[in-house]
């Protein structure tokens, strides 16, 4: 990537994506998301990468988007609308329909459309410096970037209500309430996504996404092609002759 906005680096299975702007905390203007979304997709289709972990530099995870990098002249005639449509949901689509674990380790500030991207991943680990808040009311606007999807979900309805309208909480609040799954000890958890079979996993991931949306006949139905699916992968195969071998010992 030309103007390194976001690092894209890779290895042992590992791609980890680097929010790189720590001078305004790692806030998204336009050229930042379509590096994001680039970092993503090219994570996504490399088949030497089993897990993806984004994260930010300096202080901070990120501050959201970069609304300073909107001339003050077009504010007045600014389609928000139409920049969500361009930006943040062509990521968070990307984002869940990707099969492999992803991790947000967040290192710091993690506000507004920022915590909404963090939302979106699999897992969130947090230093136990991190921040996190909405912030959306304070500036007149509402949650967005799937924010009113992923929060109700992970905290429920009056929560996710109580928090719209809170100042920034640290992350043993976050942990408290379910919004996260751990403080510190992220290799931990990427090891462990490492290990995953990665045929069972994408498709575990996907009934899970999908049973908001479906009656339990559909998942059902869902299940059942997925195990069939599962079931003449090489990762089951190989599990199951060390199961019978083992069994034999």
């Amino acid at each position: 990537m030309s103007d390194q906005l976001v690092r894209l680096d890779i290895k042992n299975n590992i791609a980890t994506i680097t929010l790189n702007r720590p001078n305004v905390k790692n806030a998204l203007n336009d050229a930042a998301h379509e590096q994001l979304y680039d970092a993503f997709e090219e994570a996504d289709e490399r088949t030497d990468v089993r897990v993806i972990v984004l994260t930010g530099s300096g202080d901070a995870f990120c501050s959201g988007a970069d609304l300073k990098s909107i001339d003050i002249k077009d504010m007045e005639n600014f389609n928000y609308g139409r920049a969500l449509r361009e930006t943040y949901n062509k990521l968070i689509t990307l984002m869940t329909h990707i099969g492999k674990p992803i991790i947000a380790h967040i290192n710091g500030i993690a506000v507004g459309a920022g915590l909404s991207i963090a939302l979106a991943c699999d897992y969130r680990v947090a230093n136990k410096e991190a921040l996190f808040g909405l912030g959306f009311l304070k500036i007149g606007l509402v949650p967005d970037a799937g924010m009113s999807y992923f929060l109700p979900r992970l905290v429920g309805y009056p929560k996710a209500l109580e928090l719209a309208v809170k100042e920034n909480f640290s992350a043993n609040e976050a942990l408290a309430m379910g919004l996260i799954n751990r403080i510190d000890h992220v290799e931990e958890l990427i090891q462990k996504c490492l290990a995953l079979p990665p045929t069972a996993f994408r498709l575990m991931k996907n009934n899970f996404r999908e049973s908001y949306d479906h009656h339990l006949a559909e998942i059902l139905e869902m299940e059942v092609t997925a195990q069939r699916e599962a079931g003449e992968s090489k990762e089951h195969r190989k599990a199951l002759e060390f199961f019978v071998n083992k069994g034999k010992r």
